[in-house]
């Protein structure tokens, strides 16, 4: 040892880790977006947004919602329930997902005329006849979307249109009809493009976020798509696992009573899965009843610190019915609700001051009853917890096993389990590190195994009270 002659100071990692922070409830939304008209288009990338504007300049908005399914939570995040962040995935490719509309002759009046399409406007062609030559853009005419997203042409003064009562125009437009389930699931392609839902593997390392929620209204209903959603969320970068809102397809059911038989004979028994039927209607538009839980949880999660602990059942719902997807409106008093509910069914009703989301459910219930995976509150705490294990720990990865780095993980997490507790977001919770479930041979591989206990609350979703006539009141006439 070299010589030394003075005081001197040294450090040892802190025995108690910072918990790693994040995103409950963060959504991840699958689907088509008019992004033609959109400024910054992406197409199978994930896009965070924080507002609407910025949702608009990636996605472009339409209010075809038919068409351009993301439209309708991105209208629903950022106008009727104003949260953030959401993460959206638009699959439509305007080079791909398109339709050739040849020479097609239109009147001009006042010097405009309009193509009421979703034309593509780098394709567009304009002529003063149906085999002449094409006029010049900013010389002769310009051509923009407006606020309908249709194209409208304005002749301009001392061009070749100039005298023009009609012209001719041909275009390429987008459509989405040839958008399929195949599109929405994706893969890897061989070139290594990853599309569809494969992304949902690239958020964490994309946004350093992980996903809260899956969801794909207006595909979700499709058997093939939830089957995938499901898959995903259980192994989202072999580590990270989130919940999935799928709807039962309204235009094949259209009563309460086919649904548990849909559900079932589909497959949408998810443990992490809430499935939901009917659609909620507000003004001129219909909405998914999975874009509305969507939006609750948003709520819900963020007036509890982005801790999932609380069910979004019985919370108000911005929607004045509900409704089938043709617009037919639906009527269900409690007992059908209830009934649903007890299938593993969340709907709305409008019980108790107005309309409410209602069910705790996962669409394992019945078949399950084990609460972890029955109630989606309950699920969704273990695995926003799983999340925060993980992220928290990962620095002491490769950390040699010796006692204090064991120890240090165990004093860790049980703070942040007391703090849990303590702030009532679970009843308690503890963390072992068992010598029976550590085997040497596990041990010698480098496998060091921890054992949690956490108890999330169970809502509240039966109240009873006990009601007797007390006899013994009649003394009070003679007192």
């Amino acid at each position: 040892m070299a010589f030394f002659h003075g005081i001197k100071t040294s450090e040892i990692d802190t025995a108690v880790v910072a918990t790693a922070q994040t995103t409950a409830g963060l959504p991840v939304v699958f689907g088509t977006a008019p992004v033609h008209l959109a400024a910054d288009p992406k197409i199978n990338e994930p896009v965070i947004c924080y507002s609407w504007s910025e949702a608009k300049k990636y996605l472009g908005y339409h209010e075809d919602w038919d068409k351009y399914t993301l439209c309708e939570p991105m209208y629903a995040e950022f106008k009727l329930f104003a949260v953030a962040p959401v993460v959206f995935i638009n699959v439509l490719d305007p080079t791909k997902h398109k339709k050739s509309i040849s020479s097609t002759a239109l009147t001009v009046s006042r010097k405009a005329a309009t193509i009421e399409d979703d034309v593509i406007l780098s394709s567009l062609t304009v002529s003063a006849t149906s085999a002449g030559s094409a006029a010049t853009a900013g010389t002769d005419y310009v051509a923009a979307y407006d606020d309908d997203g249709n194209t409208a042409i304005s002749i301009l003064d001392g061009g070749a249109l100039a005298d023009a009562k009609t012209i001719y125009v041909a275009y390429d437009a987008v459509d989405a009809s040839l958008v399929k389930d195949s599109d929405i699931i994706g893969g890897v392609g061989t070139n290594d493009a990853v599309t569809g839902l494969e992304l949902i593997n690239y958020i964490y390392s994309k946004f350093s976020l992980v996903p809260g929620i899956i969801a794909a209204p207006g595909w979700s209903q499709h058997p093939e798509v939830a089957a995938v959603m499901r898959a995903k969320s259980r192994n989202i970068n072999d580590v990270f696992r989130c919940s999935i809102l799928t709807d039962i397809d309204t235009t094949e059911v259209k009563s309460y009573s086919g649904c548990n038989l849909w559900k079932s004979g589909n497959g949408y028994t998810g443990v992490a899965e809430s499935v939901c039927w009917p659609m909620g209607k507000m003004g001129d538009h219909c909405y998914y009843m999975s874009t509305i839980e969507m939006g609750v949880i948003g709520q819900v999660d963020a007036s509890n610190d982005d801790i999932p602990y609380e069910s979004t059942s019985n919370k108000s719902v911005p929607i004045t019915g509900l409704c089938l997807k043709d617009g037919t409106d639906v009527t269900l008093e409690l007992t059908q609700a209830n009934l649903l509910n007890s299938q593993g069914i969340t709907t709305a009703l409008n019980f108790g001051g107005g309309w409410r989301l209602w069910g705790n459910y996962t669409g394992a219930y019945p078949g399950s009853t084990d609460p972890k995976d029955t109630f989606l509150a309950v699920r969704r705490m273990f695995d926003w917890d799983d999340q925060v294990f993980i992220l928290t720990y990962w620095q002491r990865l490769d950390k040699p096993g010796v006692p204090r780095n064991i120890q240090i993980i165990l004093d860790s997490e049980q703070i942040r389990l007391n703090g849990l507790k303590s702030r009532g977001y679970i009843l308690d919770g503890s963390v072992e590190f068992l010598e029976e479930e550590n085997p040497t041979t596990d041990l010698e591989a480098g496998i060091f195994r921890f054992h949690k206990k956490r108890t999330p609350p169970i809502p509240m979703q039966e109240i009873d009270t006990i009601s007797e006539y007390d006899v013994n009141a009649f003394n009070a006439l003679f007192e």
